[in-house]
């Protein structure tokens, strides 16, 4: 049987779309959710960066991960997932006995804005950070790069 008309054919379009998306959910990427096992953690010194990283930064950037409900269903799992696995390979605060990258980077990333991206900061409408947190964050990413520098960093 085929669709005629406007309403047969948005039937079958919305039919052929829900299938497409249970189909989606077996695909076995951006299910994993596991947290590595933390090495060794940043030691942050006095201050907000710390909790300002926890907020805007570390669901990334570590292997403390909050793995939220949403990031069950395929096809944002699959985003979430990379951006995770991205994020754990350039910066990883439960890793700092490996190499880093060099401060400046970060630092450009914050000041810029690159950091946090807006997908994470259009989920997460907290993490978005005000100028004065940014620069709370530098200046405690800078005092944490002197106090407890990872290697090669």
């Amino acid at each position: 049987m085929r669709p005629t008309g406007r309403r047969g054919w948005l039937k079958a379009g919305l039919a052929g779309f829900f299938v497409l998306f249970l189909v989606i959910q077996l695909v076995p990427y951006g299910r994993d959710h596991s947290n590595p096992p933390v090495t060794k953690s940043a030691v942050w010194g006095p201050g907000p960066a710390e909790q300002i990283a926890e907020q805007s930064c570390m669901d990334c950037h570590s292997n403390l991960t909050r793995w939220r409900w949403y990031s069950n269903i395929a096809p944002v799992s699959w985003l979430i997932q990379n951006d995770v696995d991205g994020g754990r390979s350039r910066l990883n605060f439960s890793e700092w006995d490996k190499p880093q990258p060099e401060l400046g980077e970060l630092v450009d990333q914050v000041s810029s804005g690159g950091m946090p991206p807006l997908q994470y900061v259009l989920a997460h409408p907290s993490a978005k950070l005000s100028a004065q947190e940014k620069q709370q964050l530098i200046a405690g990413l800078t005092d944490l790069y002197r106090r407890d520098p990872p290697p090669g960093g």
